[in-house]
């Protein structure tokens, strides 16, 4: 009993770890902390992805039934960049610069770890949230919180399937997140899928039926982005970057909600 305790306590701590790493969001201060912890909890990185999507989704029902659907859309993307830090939308500009800005890896990297923001950022970023806002805007409120909640999770889960497939693409030791920079274990990729199957009750809650075909088809879309960022990043770089797994996700997270936009179609 006290070993499975002591499990469970180690768990909660590796997700608290996961929530701090992406999100604003207060947590309890960590005694005895360990670095290696980071790396641990990116099997959690999913799960907080739910609860980011979760409190974006509450947002986006509030200014729906206060004002309108455009207003909902910016509001909980704004909201949803306040509480990430804008993690992962700057790991979207950087890989736009550096991909766009320069034809050798050494250039690409060197320019991804400027601070500043280019040309190829700015419009990539842009673009990305107009795109992202126009989506959202289209969907049906309860579809809506659906496609926000599952996205925000399962998106997080296709980028960090590069931890496992790819090797690190820059210097480990100069890494902002050295922990993050080291190969996740295949066995922690399927733990990390495991607590998301649960979400995937919300759509009986809040649609009263389970869209198989929208759902699969958002999953679909969403693999074939995760897949074609991997293969650029592997063909530029030689592997992934903390940058490009930012932009591994919101490009994820755009073809979701395009698949949901596609296939909605005012049945919800």
């Amino acid at each position: 009993m006290f070993k499975l305790t002591a499990i469970l306590k180690q768990e909660a701590r590796l997700f608290l770890v996961a929530v701090q790493f992406l999100t604003r969001l207060p947590v309890p201060a960590f005694t005895n902390y360990q670095p290696v912890w980071l790396q641990q909890s990116a099997r959690y990185l999913p799960l907080t992805g739910l609860l980011i999507g979760g409190l974006t989704a509450l947002v986006f029902a509030t200014l729906f039934w206060l004002i309108n659907p455009w207003v909902a859309a910016i509001g909980s993307t704004a909201f949803s960049i306040r509480l990430t830090g804008a993690f992962h939308e700057d790991g979207l500009a950087d890989s736009c610069d550096g991909l766009g800005g320069s034809f050798t890896r050494e250039g690409a990297l060197n320019i991804m770890k400027d601070s500043r923001l280019g040309t190829y950022g700015t419009l990539g970023l842009v673009m990305a949230l107009a795109l992202k806002v126009s989506l959202l805007a289209s969907l049906s409120l309860p579809l809506a919180a659906v496609a926000l909640v599952l996205v925000h999770g399962f998106s997080r889960f296709f980028s960090i399937l590069l931890l496992s497939f790819l090797p690190y693409a820059g210097d480990v030791e100069h890494a902002k997140a050295k922990p993050m920079a080291q190969s996740l274990d295949k066995r922690q990729a399927v733990f990390a899928l495991l607590t998301l199957v649960p979400s995937l009750y919300l759509p009986y809650l809040l649609l009263g039926s389970l869209p198989i075909n929208l759902l699969f088809t958002a999953l679909v879309f969403m693999l074939f982005a995760t897949a074609y960022m991997a293969r650029l990043l592997y063909r530029r770089l030689g592997g992934y970057t903390g940058d490009g797994l930012g932009a591994t996700q919101q490009l994820s997270e755009l073809a979701a909600y395009l698949a949901f936009a596609m296939l909605a179609g005012g049945q919800f």
